[in-house]
């Protein structure tokens, strides 16, 4: 009698989103909300996955800020377009900035891509991977940083009228988180280990004035400050018009506010200050400075600049070298002007060759790197409370408090001699220092 073996039936694998984040912390912050509702849903996700499955819903998350971010992200989209043309993926998604300005003239060129959403689109998003929005998961996130830490949106959008930024036409008008729900998201997220918030949003020192009609960070920051588990708090991307003094006096009463601050300042300037749309003058600029760095003595100060912006002279750009010199940040950051469309900028003649940006950008960051080695020389003796994010090759690195994650300095803790544990706070002796790299040691 013939005995005939059934065929074993493999089990169905069941599709599983890999997300994709390009751009900046707050893009990183929305995937990470994206992730948990798609977690809370029951959805296998994980953040950009290396072994990518033939039936992975692959969630692109965009930036379309500058030349450069928008190039990056659509060569990703390509580059999953095409692993789904060989069967490699499941589905392509698009979402995020870029999609949120550009989907018509990319759904035109990209036609493989499955579906595209906006800034704003989350819920549509969900339910085109099988998902609801869950309004009792506000504020879970699966963390794509270390646990320790963890970026902090307090706001979205933006009211400002800068003449060269396209965010307002990518995020929307300016509308501040309630401080309740802020705070209920900070218990869950020291419950869960994080100790220090990144807060974050197109304009900090706008918070409040949506929702409340008047500025409220500083009542933010001493609700944040009281909750438990939280030992840092710092403050990234705050605008020089309007800024409210009384922040300082927040960071002055409380240990666990970093007396760090992020005010990106773009120029000195006054035409470029005009044209830019600013609301300021150099004069301001230069008097908000000195008082903010009266009132918090210690105070680190990080800003960006924009080199090339339409009609910027050489005795322009010799004007900001200057005032770099004499001001001295602690960390700065610089970027060539990107010529975007719908901006007020983009009625004025790009004149500057892509050539003489670059150049500037290099002038201007030599400068800054003289002054970051002398003030790390400064360092050298003193003893810092660190955070360590990370072990890496034959160090653990962390930061102090006068240091953002990923943007700033680090500090170095040789492995061979000194143990330390990620996501922990060590005092660490400066021995020796570099450019941008503090060395040292563990004292008790």
């Amino acid at each position: 009698m013939e005995v005939r073996k059934k065929n074993k039936v493999e089990p169905e694998v069941q599709p599983r989103v890999n997300v994709v984040t390009l751009g900046c912390s707050k893009n990183t912050y929305d995937s990470e909300i994206l992730m948990g509702q798609l977690k809370g849903n029951h959805i296998d996700v994980v953040h950009e996955a290396n072994n990518v499955r033939e039936n992975d819903i692959v969630v692109i998350n965009t930036c379309g800020f500058i030349d450069n971010a928008k190039q990056e992200s659509i060569d990703t989209i390509l580059q999953y377009s095409d692993l789904k043309d060989q069967g490699k993926v499941g589905k392509v998604i698009v979402t995020g900035c870029l999609s949120q300005r550009y989907t018509p003239e990319l759904s035109a060129e990209i036609q493989n891509v499955d579906a595209w959403f906006g800034t704003n689109d989350l819920q549509n998003l969900l339910h085109a991977v099988g998902a609801n929005y869950k309004y009792e998961l506000l504020g879970e996130r699966l963390l794509t940083t270390p646990s320790h830490f963890a970026y902090f949106k307090i706001a979205e959008g933006c009211n400002r009228p800068c003449s060269f930024c396209a965010i307002p036409l990518m995020r929307g008008k300016h509308v501040s988180f309630p401080i309740e729900e802020l705070v209920k998201n900070a218990k869950n997220l020291a419950k869960n280990g994080t100790k220090e918030l990144v807060l974050i949003a197109q304009d900090l020192t706008y918070y409040g004035l949506d929702l409340y009609n008047e500025r409220k960070l500083a009542d933010l920051l001493r609700n944040l400050s009281d909750v438990d588990g939280i030992e840092w708090i710092r403050l990234q991307y705050a605008y020089p018009s309007g800024f409210p003094m009384e922040i300082l006096d927040v960071m002055n009463e409380r240990d666990n506010i970093c007396k760090y601050l992020d005010m990106p300042l773009q120029h000195i300037s006054d035409n470029m200050l005009k044209s830019m749309r600013r609301g300021t003058t150099k004069q301001k600029t230069i008097d908000l400075v000195n008082q903010i760095r009266d009132k918090v003595p210690n105070i680190a100060m990080r800003t960006t600049l924009i080199c090339g912006y339409p009609g910027e002279t050489e005795r322009d750009f010799e004007e900001m070298k200057e005032w770099v010199e004499e001001t001295r940040f602690d960390r700065l950051g610089c970027f060539t002007y990107s010529h975007e469309e719908k901006t007020q900028a983009f009625d004025l003649e790009d004149n500057i060759p892509q050539e003489v940006k670059e150049q500037r950008v290099e002038e201007i960051m030599d400068i800054q790197q003289g002054i970051s080695f002398d003030l790390n020389q400064e360092k050298v003796g003193n003893t810092y409370k660190v955070l360590i994010d990370k072990k890496e090759g034959d160090y653990f690195i962390g930061r102090t408090e006068f240091d953002s994650p990923e943007v700033d300095n680090e500090v170095l803790l040789n492995a061979s001699t000194d143990y330390a544990t990620v996501g922990s706070f060590v005092n660490i002796k400066i021995d020796r220092a570099e450019d941008f790299d503090l060395y040292g040691r563990i004292v008790k």
